[in-house]
């Protein structure tokens, strides 16, 4: 945001501190010399409405993208904003053309009543009776991959296998969905599978107003018994900003009408839902608590009632690495009985197991299935996780450093370079500042800080900036914006990927003060 003339201030204060008329050893007139030149070409880039929109937008990147030739002749910022976001749009484009966004799910049912529905005398007899029986009894799998054949157009092709206490099949599905404006698609499904017959289906979504959008799903399933014909409509409107307001028909197997409202907000998601319908009618209600951690954490809770009972489920989930989120869920119902259902999602892939713990009510089944993950997961967090992702970040850290080793070395000369040309300036500063008993930085540090003894153990990693923040000092006082200060004059990075502040003992009117600000807050001192 800053105007042309702030930028000729900081061009002609920058030209004055690094002229290299103004230096006459040799090795820092040469330092002088490369400095002035790097500010003479920030300045060329940021004084152009033109390169300085392109700069705004992409950084250094945008000013050596391909299509700057086209760009040039544009006159207006907002022409070379359009014309870039093309020519990005055709990049991303080219890159779709060799994506595939595969998604899947391996569901695995346990059956694991015998731990507390176990009738000792069907045992008796049996060699190894002395131990429960946990068994699987089903599975599910399924996959999907999408290959996108033009900007509009894109092949969806999904598979299922499942099996049941021995009995099982599966199927496969092809759909091709076009893109037919801003405001819709249409999607044509065909599929097979050795239980039921072929399937053909037609999907339609449609943007009726910018608040609401409607969805047509009809489907017509072959079989022994003949033809089923199947559709579907839900229309959806925002009710508000946060709020969903959803109504659902479906026709044919299964028919039921259902209305719903979603509300999501940063903090909570509360659903509630009526169904009627053959052969299942009910009510739903279920809320979602997010607590703001950086490990997403957040705890849910449902009712459930209707013709085939009432459900109550507990449940909560945590992200666990940058990629991977696991939850579990209690189960507990009439005639349902108890179940604990764990869930990972592992970027788009989720393993799902249910395990039906039993079929009555029992406080012992409900105890273990909500204390033992609890206490699996804080074990497995402890000895495992933790130690897992702190290695990772270290080898992340590790490198980022190497790769950026040269870049760094490059800035920390420059920043060497740049404090040696500061010295006169800087002490001309001082001179006029403790003549009207203003700001002198008395020591000025940037880089990793550690005050918290759970990390002790960590290593300090600052460089001494003094010289570099009195020299931005003027008129008694100091202003930096909101931008990582590894970029000002003087300053490097001296912890690459690292968190980094700035602290900052400063004389005022013969008064210290201290001062610890994060990278990328702004500051200004004296403080009021």
């Amino acid at each position: 945001q800053a105007s042309q003339e702030e930028l000729k201030a900081a061009y002609r204060r920058l030209c004055m501190l690094y002229h290299p008329d103004k230096h006459r050893d040799p090795e820092l007139k040469t330092q002088a010399e490369r400095l002035f030149n790097l500010v003479h070409q920030a300045y060329e880039v940021l004084s152009d409405p033109q390169t300085r929109a392109i700069y705004d937008i992409y950084g250094r990147r945008g000013l050596e993208m391909e299509g700057w030739e086209v760009v040039e002749r544009k006159r207006t910022p907002a022409e070379i904003r359009e014309e870039f976001e093309r020519l990005q749009r055709e990049r991303e484009e080219r890159r779709l053309q060799q994506r595939t966004n595969p998604k899947g799910t391996i569901s695995v049912g346990i059956d694991a009543t015998d731990l507390f529905d176990r009738y000792d005398e069907e045992y008796e007899d049996v060699p190894g009776s002395g131990f429960p029986q946990i068994e699987i009894n089903k599975m599910h799998i399924s996959q999907s991959i999408e290959a996108p054949l033009t900007a509009t157009d894109t092949a969806i092709l999904s598979g299922n296998l499942s099996t049941q206490n021995g009995n099982g099949g599966g199927s496969i599905n092809i759909a091709l969905r076009r893109v037919t404006s801003a405001k819709g698609w249409g999607e044509l499904e065909f599929g097979a599978g050795d239980l039921q017959g072929p399937l053909f289906g037609l999907k339609i979504f449609r943007n009726l107003t910018p608040r609401c959008f409607i969805t047509t799903n009809c489907a017509l399933q072959f079989s022994s018994r003949g033809v089923r014909p199947g559709l579907t409509t839900v229309l959806a409107r925002n009710l508000d900003k946060n709020t969903m307001g959803y109504l659902q028909w479906r026709w044919g197997i299964q028919s039921a009408m259902n209305t719903s409202i979603v509300r999501d907000t940063k903090s909570s998601h509360f659903t509630v839902a009526l169904q009627l319908g053959i052969p299942h009618s009910f009510v739903m209600v279920s809320y979602q608590h997010k607590f703001q951690d950086e490990d997403q954490t957040r705890v849910t809770g449902s009712l459930k009632a209707g013709f085939f009972g009432t459900i109550v489920e507990y449940g909560a989930e945590r992200k666990i690495s940058r990629h991977s989120i696991l939850g579990a869920t209690v189960s507990v119902g009439v005639p349902q009985g108890v179940s604990l259902k764990i869930k990972l999602n592992r970027a788009s892939q989720t393993y799902f197991f249910p395990v039906h713990l039993t079929d009555q009510l029992l406080p012992s089944a409900m105890f273990y299935a909500t204390v033992g993950p609890l206490v699996v997961y804080f074990a497995m967090h402890r000895l495992i996780i933790k130690p897992y992702l702190r290695a990772q970040k270290e080898r992340e850290l590790e490198k980022q450093r190497e790769s950026t080793a040269s870049d760094i070395l490059q800035k920390k000369q420059e920043a060497e370079a740049a404090v040696r040309l500061m010295q006169e300036s800087v002490r001309r500063i001082i001179e006029a500042e403790e003549a009207r008993m203003g700001l002198i930085v008395v020591n000025a540090w940037y880089g990793k800080f550690v005050n918290d003894n759970s990390r002790r153990n960590e290593k300090v990693k600052v460089i001494d900036v003094t010289v570099p923040l009195q020299c931005l000092v003027k008129d008694s006082k100091l202003i930096l914006t909101e931008a990582s200060k590894a970029g000002l004059p003087g300053f490097y990075d001296p912890c690459v990927g690292e968190e980094k502040s700035l602290k900052v003992l400063y004389q005022f009117r013969g008064v210290l003060h201290q001062v610890m600000s994060a990278d990328n807050e702004a500051l200004r001192i004296p403080k009021q």
